[in-house]
C-alpha cells in the first residue's frame, strides 16, 4: 500500500471511530391505509356481530400490509397483501364477495400503480381469476401493456400459471339476494340504475395505499363492480387516474364509489395533480375533490390517500366507508361510520 492510500485509509478509520458509526441511508417513515367500500353504511342497518366481522377483517388486512412494510418490503408488496385478504373475504365486493351482473355472473376489475416510476397494470371484466389484483400486477411487471380485459387477460394469466377458478367460486347468498332485489327494482323503474339513491349499488370495492421505507408510494384497487351491471360495464377501479393513482412526487390514491363519476372527473389523478401543482396537502386536495367537485356533480363515494411522508386522509361523502390505517407512529385506526370510529 503506498503512502497516499495508507493516509486515506487512516483518515476514514479515524472518521468512523470519531463518529461512533458509519453513515447509513436514512429510512423514510412508512404507513398504510385501506378501504372496503363506501355507501349507505350506518349503525341502524348493521348488527353488532356483522360490524365486528368487518372490523376484524379490516384490521387483519391492514396489519398484514403493515407487517411487510416493517420488514422492509416494498409498498407494492404491502398493498397487494392487504387487498388479497379482502379479495378472499365474502364481506367485500371484490374477489370471493363480488356482486353479480344482471345475467347472474361475476366480472371483476383491478388495478395497481407504482409511484416510483408511474408503472401501472390493470385488468377488466375477468371471470375466472381468483386474485384480480395479482393479475393486475403481472400485467404491469410482465407485459408491455397497462390494461388487459376479458378473455385476453385470462389467456395472459394462463401463460404465467396464475390461479384460476370457476366463475361460481365467487357466488355468495347475500350477493345473489342483492341481485334479485336489483332486478325487481329495474323492472319497475328502468332509470333506477342511474340513481344510486334508488338502487343500492353495494359499494364494496377494496383498495390500499402505502409508503415504504424507501419513500416509494403504491396504490391498488379491486372490485366486482356494480350490482346488476350489463353489457360488459367497467367502472373506475381498473382505470388508472380514476380509481387508482400513485406518484412519489405527490400521493397515492385508491377510490370507491359510483364509478361513472370517478371516471368523468378523473378523481384519483386530480387529487395528486392538485398536490403537485397547487402546493397543497394531500388531505386538502382529497377533501376538495370529494366534497367540492364530486358531490355537487352527484358523485358518491370516497378515497384513501397517502403522501410520501406517510400522511393519511380518508374523505368520503356517503354515510360510511369501511376503512383502516396504521400511521407512521404505528397507530391503528379502524372506521366504518361517518366521522366516528
Amino acid at each position: 500500500m503506498n503512502n497516499k492510500r495508507l493516509l486515506s485509509t487512516l483518515i476514514c478509520m479515524w472518521f468512523v471511530a470519531f463518529n461512533g458509526k458509519s453513515e447509513t441511508p436514512a429510512q423514510s417513515p412508512f404507513a398504510i391505509a385501506i378501504h372496503g367500500g363506501a355507501g349507505t353504511i350506518n349503525r341502524a342497518s348493521m348488527s353488532a356481530e356483522k360490524e365486528q366481522l368487518y372490523r376484524a377483517k379490516l384490521e387483519q388486512a391492514v396489519k398484514a400490509g403493515h407487517a411487510l412494510l416493517a420488514q422492509g418490503a416494498s409498498s407494492m408488496d404491502a398493498v397487494i397483501a392487504a387487498v388479497q385478504i379482502m379479495e378472499q373475504s365474502e364481506l367485500f365486493n371484490a374477489g370471493k364477495g363480488a356482486v353479480y351482473t344482471y345475467e347472474g355472473e361475476h366480472e371483476l376489475d383491478a388495478s395497481i400503480m407504482w409511484g416510483k416510476d408511474r408503472q401501472a397494470g390493470a385488468v377488466a371484466g375477468v371471470k375466472t381469476i381468483k386474485s384480480p389484483i395479482a393479475l393486475a400486477r403481472a400485467v404491469m411487471e410482465q407485459s408491455d401493456h397497462v390494461m388487459l380485459s376479458g378473455k385476453g387477460a385470462e389467456d395472459f394469466a394462463d401463460t404465467l400459471g396464475l390461479e384460476k377458478v370457476e366463475n361460481q367460486y365467487f357466488d355468495t347468498p347475500a350477493r345473489f339476494e342483492q341481485l334479485q332485489d336489483a332486478r325487481k327494482t329495474l323492472k319497475l323503474d328502468k332509470t333506477a340504475q342511474a340513481d344510486p339513491l334508488r338502487l343500492d349499488y353495494k359499494f364494496g370495492t377494496v383498495g390500499a395505499v402505502a409508503v415504504d421505507k424507501d419513500g416509494n408510494l403504491a396504490a391498488a384497487t379491486s372490485t366486482g363492480g356494480m350490482t346488476a351491471k350489463r353489457w360488459g360495464r367497467i367502472g373506475d377501479s381498473p382505470v388508472i387516474g380514476s380509481g387508482t393513482f400513485a406518484d412519489n412526487r405527490s400521493c397515492a390514491v385508491s377510490a370507491t364509489g359510483h364509478g361513472e363519476y370517478f371516471i368523468r372527473y378523473n378523481v384519483a389523478a386530480d387529487i395528486c395533480a392538485r398536490v403537485a401543482y397547487q402546493n397543497i396537502s394531500a388531505e386538502e386536495a382529497a377533501n376538495e375533490v370529494i366534497h367540492q367537485v364530486l358531490k355537487p356533480a352527484g358523485g358518491t363515494g370516497g378515497v384513501i390517500v397517502i403522501d410520501s411522508k406517510g400522511n393519511i386522509s380518508q374523505p368520503f361523502n356517503t354515510q360510511g366507508m369501511y376503512r383502516a390505517s396504521i400511521d407512521t407512529a404505528g397507530q391503528l385506526e379502524v372506521g366504518i361510520y361517518g366521522t366516528q370510529k
